[in-house]
């Protein structure tokens, strides 16, 4: 079986490409010449140096791949137009070289995103077939993404995937409420819900989905079918730290500017004017219920566990 992963070299894409191997997929990635590859050293894994931005050049490159795990995208940038070129347009032209030269192609697998389908606007945790209203740049640009991928059902066979917050070793966004928490703050602007993945449970999840033939046209939300308030996550990262933090209460009124701010302090950094818009919601929950019944996927890791294990890591690598 021959996989090819875009965005192998970074957090989610790392650990797809690990469990891959280890399932025994003869593993292509894709990676610039910039990328960093210290997360697949020690993998058996053939490399295309090439950017996705000029993904035509190596469109020769791409033949014969039973599956495609297309997760690289863009997150955060200060430039709205950026979360449309890479999100949107550099998927659109994949799928346009993968059509002509993969006709065999098994299985299309994109890593899309809950911000895709956005908040809960009823208090009920969102499905599937749910309206899709996203309410910032970055989940408009991947639920275009997504109407990319469809439109090439007929010569594709693909699978979205649609993860909450994910969180585990490696990962950078979460990082920064364990800093803030190890230095006993806790920003709070009113309780808030969301759904939550741990990364391996997310990684089966997608692997699931593309060997199984029912999820083959379909959308799934892949999260923990438990349900955590702001407080739950900060409460596990401070038993996990043993530290008692300070709430400082915010008003959702003062986002923007913290938004501000943040993009002028790190211009990658996860707090941005978009992302703020994403914070201002209270209800970021999914219901995992079709992905269960189809694929057989439901989450292990509970939130302590993964808060924990993610912890432990941090600090083995002195990230805090």
């Amino acid at each position: 079986m021959k996989a090819l992963v875009t965005g192998a070299t970074g957090f989610i894409g790392s650990h797809l490409t690990e469990a891959l191997a280890a399932r025994g997929y003869d593993v292509t990635v894709l990676t610039r010449k910039t990328s960093r590859t210290g997360w697949l050293e020690g993998l058996k894994l053939d490399y295309i140096a090439t950017d996705l931005s000029d993904i035509e050049a190596s469109a020769r490159a791409l033949r014969g791949f039973d599956y495609v795990f297309h997760v690289a995208g863009l997150t955060k940038t200060v430039r709205e137009s950026d979360f449309f070129r890479v999100n949107t347009e550099y998927t659109s032209r994949l799928l346009k070289v993968l059509a002509e030269q993969n006709p065999g192609m098994k299985r299309f697998i994109y890593l899309s995103s809950l911000a895709a389908a956005g908040p809960s606007l009823d208090g009920r945790p969102v499905g599937e077939d749910s309206p899709a209203l996203p309410v910032s740049t970055y989940g408009r640009s991947k639920l275009l993404a997504e109407e990319a991928v469809r439109s090439y059902q007929d010569r594709i066979p693909a699978t979205i995937i649609r993860p909450p917050a994910v969180f585990g070793p490696r990962d950078t966004d979460f990082l920064v409420m364990f800093r803030m928490i190890k230095k006993r703050l806790f920003p709070f602007w009113g309780e808030c819900s969301y759904s939550m993945v741990y990364v391996s449970d997310l990684v089966q999840g997608i692997i699931l989905a593309a060997e199984h033939d029912r999820a083959l046209g379909k959308t799934y939300n892949l999260a923990h079918q438990m349900i955590y308030t702001s407080t739950d996550i900060a409460g596990e990262i401070s038993a996990a730290l043993g530290v008692t933090p300070l709430k400082i209460r915010l008003p959702r009124s003062l986002l923007p500017v913290l938004g501000f701010i943040g993009q002028k302090i790190d211009k990658k950094g996860i707090i941005n004017r978009d992302r703020v818009i994403d914070f201002g919601f209270t209800n970021w929950t999914c219901d995992t219920m079709m992905a269960e019944h189809d694929i057989g996927f439901r989450a292990k890791t509970t939130l302590r566990e993964g808060i924990q294990w993610t912890a432990d890591w941090y600090r083995t690598h002195q990230w805090i």
